[in-house]
Order: C-alpha cells, then sequence, then structure tokens
C-alpha cells in the first residue's frame, strides 16, 4: 500500500479506503464487517471513511466497537454531517447547532474524541456559509476534528468558503469520480489544488459498473447491488446499454495489461495527483485484498489512450446521490 498527503494537513492516508455507505450500515452481518475491516488494516488500508447517516448511526457503531481495538493513531478515521438523522425536519443540514450535536454523537457511536477529517455531506444552501464555517472551525478548535472536508460541492460554493476559512481549515473534497463520471477533473481539481485541497473520491467503481459483471441486454444478476430496490435511482442513472457496452470494450484492456477490471478503474482515477485516496466498499475480505492491490499500479500513456478509445462518447449524467449540488451560496 502507498500513502498520499491530504492536501495541507499533515494526514497521510492510504490510496485506497475502505467505505461503509452500503455495506457497514446495516447491508452486512457484523462479523463480516469486523473482517473486512480487518482485512483492510492486513491489506494496509489506514483511511476509514463513514458517515453519521450511513444506517442512521449503525455504521459508526460498527467501526466504533471494532476501531477501538487498534490504536488510534494507526488509522485515519473520517465521518460526515448534513443528511436527516430522523423523522425531524430540523434534524439535517449544517447549521451551527446540527453541527455541534452531530460531532458528538458521531464521537459517542465512534468511541473517539476526535475524528482527522469531519466532513459536509453536501452543501447546505439554507445556512449562510459564514454560519457554516464558524461551526467547522468551532469543532477544530474544540479539537473534536482535526480537519474539514467537504463533499460535492460546487467550485462557487468551494471557493466562498475557501475565502471566509483561509487557506487551513479545509484539506479535502470527496466527490463522485470515475471513468464514467469525470467531470470534477474540469473545475473542482484545480481549484481545490490551488487552495491545498485533496480529492477523495467515491464510487470508483461507478457503483460496480467497472468490474464489468453487469452485461448489456442481459438481467440485472441476482444478489447485485443492483438487484437492491434502494438503488433504483442509481441504476437508472449509471446503468444503461451504452455504459455497459463501453466497460465491456474495457475487459480486454484490462485483461492484456494483466490486471483485473476494479484494478484497471481504481488505478485509473489514481493516476492524478490530485486525488489522495479513492474509497471502496466490500462486503467479503478478499474484495478488500483486491482492491488494495490496485495501489502503486502505474498505467501507461498507450492504455490510458486506450481507454479513451473504449470509453467513446459514454453518455453522462448529474452524480448520483448529490442533492443540493447546483444551489447557489447564501450570506448573512
Amino acid at each position: 500500500m502507498r500513502y498520499r498527503k491530504l492536501g495541507s494537513s499533515d494526514l497521510e492516508v492510504s490510496e485506497i479506503s475502505l467505505g461503509s455507505w452500503l455495506t457497514y450500515s446495516g447491508g452486512v452481518e457484523a462479523d463480516r464487517t469486523r473482517a473486512c475491516t480487518e482485512a483492510a488494516f492486513e491489506a494496509g488500508i489506514t483511511f476509514f471513511d463513514t458517515a453519521n447517516v450511513y444506517g442512521r448511526g449503525a455504521a459508526e457503531t460498527a467501526w466504533g466497537e471494532i476501531l477501538s481495538a487498534h490504536p488510534r493513531d494507526s488509522y485515519v478515521l473520517a465521518t460526515k454531517v448534513y443528511f436527516p438523522m430522523s423523522d425531524d425536519p430540523a434534524d439535517q443540514g449544517l447549521s451551527p447547532a446540527q453541527i455541534a450535536r452531530q460531532i458528538d454523537a458521531s464521537l459517542t457511536r465512534l468511541k473517539t474524541d476526535h475524528v482527522d477529517l469531519y466532513q459536509a455531506h453536501r452543501f447546505d444552501p439554507a445556512v449562510p456559509v459564514e454560519d457554516t464555517v464558524e461551526a467547522f472551525q468551532k469543532v477544530v478548535e474544540q479539537g473534536k476534528a482535526r480537519y474539514i472536508g467537504f463533499s460535492e460541492w460546487t467550485p462557487e460554493q468551494i471557493q466562498a468558503a475557501v475565502d471566509l476559512a483561509g487557506p487551513d481549515l479545509f484539506v479535502a473534497s470527496q466527490p463522485q469520480y470515475s471513468m464514467l463520471w469525470q467531470a470534477p477533473e474540469a473545475e473542482v481539481f484545480g481549484l481545490c489544488a490551488a487552495n491545498g485541497i485533496s480529492q477523495i473520491v467515491w464510487s470508483p467503481l461507478a457503483q460496480g459498473v467497472l468490474t464489468g459483471k453487469y452485461k448489456p441486454g442481459q438481467p440485472v444478476p441476482e444478489g447485485s447491488r443492483f438487484a437492491s430496490a434502494d438503488m433504483a435511482v442509481s441504476k437508472d442513472l449509471v446503468y444503461s446499454d451504452a455504459t455497459l457496452e463501453a466497460v465491456q470494450r474495457l475487459v480486454p484492456i484490462a485483461e492484456q495489461a494483466g490486471m483485473s477490471m476494479p484494478t484497471l478503474a481504481l488505478a485509473w482515477v489514481l493516476r492524478r495527483t490530485e486525488v489522495a485516496s479513492a474509497i471502496t466498499g466490500a462486503s467479503r475480505p478478499e474484495q478488500v485484498h483486491a482492491n488494495a492491490a490496485a495501489s502503486g499500479v502505474a498505467l501507461s500513456d498507450d492504455l490510458l489512450a486506450a481507454v479513451d478509445r473504449a470509453l467513446g462518447e459514454v453518455p453522462v449524467t448529474e452524480p448520483t446521490l448529490a442533492p443540493g449540488a447546483r444551489t447557489g451560496v447564501r450570506h448573512r
């Protein structure tokens, strides 16, 4: 496993990280959650990314039990705040009160006195950006988080927050990024790099589509991610014959290079120096080790050109699960 510096921080994160969105929030049994987490440590993965909303606390609770058995300085821990944590309409967003309440709840579930990275899961247009920035600054001042990040913010939202916070508060951006969704390259990557902010990307395997297991013109395999009713929206966005045909054109490219499709897809996102880590999910320990194998894999110019030709003009859409991503910035 190789490691990269996270923005302007003093943190180093593993190139491959372990996430907990669809797995450890209740989709995977406790013993498998533990087995996958321990496999991550075995593989040199030291960066663990979760969120309060994953299972409304279930994922944080699971990792609180497991990670607390490891020395706190042996891993980098990230969580998030924004989405509803109850049926109360007020129990969401990035108001100072909500941030203060949710960081304490997250730390309790995670059984730690601080997280290394606390992230705005989305931008909150209902709260003045000054209030959100001040609330995050307070969390850092209190020692409850070492650094702050954000997920799926637009360039305008990023710039507004950085202008207020200065160069040291925000160190990480978490966009969706993969061969099938390259939009962050256009503006977000450059803007963040200029401000000491790294990318930790989610869905680098495009919800599993880039594994190559989904075939055009064939039913969704039983037991796969897209067989779940909960994934209906994501399926409609990325699961099309045109996309699946493009992915199948990538399969022989990976084979000829002597690598699996997941390795190719993960190495492809890590080819960018702006990316500090690629967040992966796993329901079995062997998947953790397979994903970790992508760290340090270099892709030649000829191989990258072949990937571009194979993808062709793949139709793309807005990122999945990114409500509010195109809203403006509210000031006091």
